[in-house]
């Protein structure tokens, strides 16, 4: 007796990958997620690869290990995948403090996200 298989909830030609607890911003990072929305793998590889955002390096990170669960666990052609979804989530905040003048004290919040990327395979016409 063993555990029951989960039922699949992506389509058949999809994949996923889930990085958690990114110390940044949901905010900042959405701009680097907006950077490979809809794009083929290559290009969004390509465009993360050259981007000045620190961040660039998880999201890339993110990319790669949508691509290899794509091809190893459900035999997806990696030449011809697109960046179908790419979404960001909120995480855990830090509460810090910063001393102020007179006995006071002002809040800092650092802020932690997630981001999920899905490929699909898209098959090209000639």
């Amino acid at each position: 007796m063993g555990k029951q298989k989960r039922e699949r909830t992506l389509a058949e030609n999809e994949a996923k990958a889930m990085v958690r607890n990114l110390r940044i911003s949901p905010q900042k990072l959405n701009l680097v997620a907006g950077l490979i929305r809809g794009k083929p793998v290559a290009q969004a590889l390509a465009d993360l690869e050259f981007s000045r955002k620190r961040i660039a390096i998880d999201v890339r990170k993110c990319v790669m290990s949508a691509v290899a669960n794509a091809e190893n666990n459900h035999g997806l052609d990696v030449d011809e995948l697109v960046v179908a979804e790419a979404f960001v989530g909120k995480n855990l905040v830090m509460k810090r403090f910063h001393a102020r003048g007179r006995g006071r004290s002002a809040g800092i919040m650092k802020p932690f996200s997630q981001i999920t990327v899905i490929v699909r395979e898209a098959k090209q016409e000639a």
